[in-house]
């Protein structure tokens, strides 16, 4: 079968590219292949009671590519908006201390800080900071701490990477992980004064969508949960979709273009494709260039990711000391518990919760606790339980197991090195004409950055095979 285009993968990424190119360019024939039985790679929705629950990503920022993609495919209807002013807790010291997204100044009277913590982060964050001497790379955990001090950096930022990356902040590079704030010190020399000049220079936001405007640091999901999002785009999608279809075989040929080998349910099945689009994992990708491009996939086979549990429980909603609203709880790594963080997910979108009833939606492993692998479930499970008793005061008998996933690869690290390494990467596939990387390792991994990187990747997949690309 002769295709335009071939997109290897159905999560978000791989359905932005094919979903944007029928937009721009419907001339294409292009086609989807992936390897499992369902769509939306790490997005995964289940229901059950009344109960709608995440076992993967639980929520999106809103970006403007993702908002009309929204509205693209017939969602806005379904859009279900977080509350901005439910605070975000930090566990420190036995304590859940505040932070309000929308009172940034609560700060300075909250106790989660030292007196001289909050000093020592208003004169970086003004441009107090000394500089960093060395060439190489700087670590998320050095760079925080330079700007805004050692309090700031353990009890605020690491947690935060944690909850977000499950990484290590001493091992995660600050300007992969951290592009745009590393960019306010090149702007303006500390974090406030670039903040400033980034925006007198930003041009106006896009305006989105009738009916899907979101306020900042509003969080979205939709009523039947973001599964909604994948399902929708596939169902409108001209492009055919061959679930259950593993390519194990990718080869460049002579005359241009590629030859794809794949195992499906119906046997052995090829494609030829003008251009290929790898919307894959960073080491499936490496397996599939290794036999001809071993410098690449030894780069992109480098990238760690490790292991991470959902742990999803309900408990009766008179038990706890959790009557308070919240979206949920980080948890530094030296304050004794296992748990990386907590979203109070009855919470954030009680439209999807029973009367009666509290979720919390619970992460746990990561980078800094590579064991988390070696457990069963079952003790995965008792962990988090044990964790929210001692956090929240829940009694575990009383706790309603919704569901429990092992991500045993789960997010990306941009580690100590990461932009180099990238761009190596980059430069070598510019001699790889119509082959195209598209995934959570290479732009971002929130739900915006896989839209947007999606829509880039097929801007860029349109201008080469039109014969421009290179020149945009």
């Amino acid at each position: 079968m002769v295709v335009d285009v071939a997109v290897v993968g159905a999560g978000l990424s791989g359905l932005s590219v094919a979903w944007r190119l029928q937009q721009v360019a419907p001339q294409y024939k292009v086609v989807v292949l992936e390897a499992s039985d369902r769509l939306g790679g790490n997005i995964t929705t289940e229901a059950r009671d009344g109960f709608v629950w995440e076992l993967g990503p639980n929520s999106f920022a809103p970006t403007p590519a993702l908002l009309h993609l929204i509205a693209e495919v017939g969602l806005q209807d379904q859009l279900l908006r977080g509350d901005r002013r439910l605070p975000r807790y930090i566990y420190w010291r036995g304590k859940l201390h505040p932070l309000e997204p929308t009172r940034p100044l609560a700060l300075a009277t909250s106790g989660l800080l030292s007196p001289w913590g909050k000093l020592r982060a208003a004169l970086g964050a003004f441009g107090f900071v000394p500089p960093y001497l060395r060439d190489a790379d700087e670590s998320v955990s050095s760079f925080f701490q330079r700007h805004l001090g050692k309090e700031v950096a353990e009890r605020l930022v690491a947690p935060f990477v944690s909850g977000v990356y499950a990484g290590d902040p001493q091992q995660l590079s600050a300007a992969a992980a951290f592009r745009r704030i590393v960019q306010l010190e090149q702007l303006g020399g500390a974090l406030i004064p670039g903040a400033l000049r980034l925006r007198r220079q930003q041009p106006p936001k896009p305006t989105p969508p009738k009916g899907l405007e979101m306020r900042p640091g509003e969080l979205g999901s939709f009523q039947e949960g973001l599964s909604a999002l994948p399902r929708a785009i596939a169902h409108h999608l001209a492009a055919p979709i061959h679930l259950q279809t593993a390519l194990h075989q990718l080869t460049p040929e002579l005359s241009g273009g590629y030859t794809l080998s794949a195992t499906t349910p119906d046997g052995e099945q090829a494609w030829r494709a003008r251009s290929v689009v790898l919307a894959t994992p960073a080491y499936v990708t490496a397996d599939l260039l290794r036999p001809w491009q071993p410098t690449i996939a030894a780069g992109l086979e480098a990238i760690p990711y490790p292991a991470v549990a959902c742990v999803v429980l309900a408990y009766p909603a008179a038990v706890g000391v959790t009557a308070r609203p919240g979206f949920g709880v980080l948890i530094p790594r030296t304050q004794g518990l296992r748990t990386l963080g907590t979203i109070w997910s009855s919470c954030l979108f009680p439209e999807r919760t029973p009367s009666g009833w509290q979720v919390f939606t619970s992460f746990i492993g990561g980078a800094t606790d590579p064991e988390l692998a070696t457990l069963e479930p079952e003790a995965i499970v008792q962990q988090v339980q044990q964790d929210l008793e001692h956090m929240l005061a829940l009694p575990p008998a009383k706790a309603r197991l919704l569901g429990m996933k092992l991500w045993r690869r789960a997010i990306p690290q941009y580690t100590l090195g990461y932009p180099q390494q990238w761009q190596q990467i980059t430069h070598a596939l510019k001699h790889l004409p119509g082959l195209f990387l598209c995934s959570n390792y290479a732009a971002g991994v929130a739900l915006g950055d896989r839209v947007e990187h999606g829509y880039n990747t097929a801007a860029a997949v349109d201008a080469y095979l039109g014969g421009t690309y290179g020149s945009v």
